[in-house]
């Protein structure tokens, strides 16, 4: 295996989670000899107990190797992300009745943002999240330790053509709704089909126009104060709770 092939995932949450789900593609423990806590320590022994090799380095070998993100004195070095088949998500659906919502992320491009949409998105019932291949990040050691282990949790789908993509889940009787700033419709004044498609923009640009022509209907989360719109990651996980409880709601 190249070193293309695998990443480093830093803290203890994301390297706990990846040994709660998914052991095998755990390639090494590396933990800080010097500077270890009590949860460095428990990840350490049940990684041994899983017969995975560890290595200790000292802190500053370990902040060499995060490259100045915050390790907590623990990484792991992991198979690279491999996206889930998209042909495969619409042949699931179409033997799948029941209510569900999928995320899509149309050029969310910072590592942090995609990481805590994630972390949201796996908490509000979330299962599958698509995004597109290019103007767009994609899974990497930040973004897993920004959703705290959330995408070791999640089914996430890379795709060449985004609306191509989303007119196949129409296909499959999914509703389309977008995420706008400028749209008239508020969130909480419509009420949201069974199968829904969650369509949450770019930081800066929003949801890009040949994308919003795939949606069926657009909203926008009303702003109260003097700021006119909010963090693309807090947006999105408003919009998901709000979905979330309209779904709660309807089971009373």
């Amino acid at each position: 295996m190249s070193e293309s092939d695998s990443i480093f995932l830093f803290g203890v949450n994301p390297v706990k989670e990846r040994l709660k789900i998914s052991p095998r593609d755990i390639l090494e423990i590396v933990v800080a000899k010097d500077r270890q806590s009590g949860a460095v320590r428990s990840v350490e022994q049940e990684a041994r107990g899983l017969g995975l090799p560890v290595r200790q380095l000292e802190s500053q070998a370990l902040d060499r190797l995060a490259g100045g993100e915050r390790h907590q004195g623990i990484a792991a070095k992991v198979a690279a992300y491999s996206y889930c088949d998209f042909d495969g998500l619409l042949q699931a659906l179409s033997a799948s009745p029941g209510p569900n919502s999928i995320l899509v992320l149309d050029s969310v491009t910072d590592p942090r943002n995609f990481g805590a949409l994630l972390r949201t998105a796996e908490a509000a019932g979330i299962s599958h999240v698509v995004i597109p291949k290019d103007r767009s990040v994609g899974v990497t050691p930040v973004v897993f330790k920004a959703s705290a282990g959330a995408a070791s949790h999640l089914r996430i789908y890379r795709v060449t053509n985004l609306r191509r993509s989303i007119a196949g889940l129409k296909g499959q009787g999914y509703w389309v709704v977008g995420l706008s700033a400028g749209a008239s419709q508020s969130l909480y004044g419509q009420i949201y089909p069974d199968k829904l498609v969650v369509i949450v923009g770019n930081e800066g640009k929003g949801i890009r126009p040949l994308i919003e022509r795939e949606c069926d209907f657009i909203v926008s989360i009303p702003m109260m104060g003097k700021i006119s719109s909010l963090n693309v990651a807090v947006a999105g996980g408003v919009f998901l709770y709000e979905v979330l409880r309209q779904r709660e709601s309807s089971k009373k």
